[in-house]
């Protein structure tokens, strides 16, 4: 078996535990007519299990090493290795309706979600093996809420599946992984919303954690603080709460009565 020498700046730890593999695999919900997006294939282990289910895997690995060496090693198979960084990749080369899997480091956590999810092609479904504590942050619920789980969730259908201990990796890393799964909606959220403006207002009130909405809004917003509170009060939204405690509902009836003092004062 290849095993090629980690590379600590890539963020990469080989998963070789069959049942997680096959977890991972059962998270994508995948068919025979199925492409499939790989991010960061590595040894290849999880790419041959999706092979074997689906119609095409379309693999891209950073490494370029890795990439060769899968490239010889899965050559008759429905597998194609792409040698790039996956966010300089073009999603809208993939046909429509295709799935993401990776197992990825997490520090391209954020990014991923954030390309997929303002992409004008974004998958079906996207399966990432992620830090436990970051599927959970992705995952929250309003009281502990941030601006990573407000724009997945806006985009997305969240959900977490197994957790993958730290031990199952070579090497092993410091903390355990699981299964986060994102399910594209199958309509938008708020379709009337002006996504820029919804995420200005979002941001604005994570922008001072500790702040209330009354602060945070105010300065990130350049509002004076008695037209914020007129705005959160016909909002329903009490002014010394802060972002975390809030809804994804929450912020859209904060949207709907800023939009007009946003654009006055754009």
């Amino acid at each position: 078996m290849f095993i090629p020498i980690t590379k600590k700046s890539l963020g990469q730890h080989w998963l070789t535990d069959p049942e997680s593999l096959q977890a991972i695999c059962n998270s994508a919900d995948l068919s025979s007519a199925d492409t499939v997006l790989e991010i960061g294939p590595g040894m290849g282990n999880l790419t041959r299990l999706l092979a074997a289910r689906a119609a095409k895997v379309v693999a891209v690995e950073l490494d370029k090493k890795l990439a060769d060496e899968l490239s010889k090693q899965l050559s008759d198979r429905n597998v194609q290795i792409i040698n790039q960084d996956i966010l300089r990749f073009d999603l809208s080369g993939l046909p429509l309706d295709y799935k993401i899997v990776a197992n990825i480091p997490y520090y391209l956590t954020s990014h991923l979600i954030r390309t997929i999810s303002e992409s004008l092609n974004p998958p079906q479904r996207a399966v990432l093996l992620v830090q436990k504590e970051v599927a959970n942050r992705v995952s929250s619920k309003p009281g502990d809420m941030s601006l990573l789980s407000i724009s997945a969730q806006f985009y997305w259908e969240v959900s977490v599946g197994r957790i993958i201990g730290s031990k199952l990796f070579t090497p092993p890393p410091k903390v355990d992984s699981q299964v986060l799964v994102l399910k594209r909606r199958s309509s938008e959220l708020f379709p009337e919303v002006d996504v820029k403006t919804y995420f200005r207002i979002v941001k604005a009130g994570f922008a001072g954690r500790r702040k209330t909405l009354l602060n945070s809004l105010s300065a990130g917003l350049r509002l004076p603080k008695a037209e914020v509170a007129d705005l959160l009060s016909t909002s329903r939204i009490d002014p010394k709460n802060r972002a975390q405690n809030l809804s994804l509902n929450d912020w859209h009836r904060i949207y709907k009565t800023a939009e007009r003092s946003l654009k006055h004062n754009t």
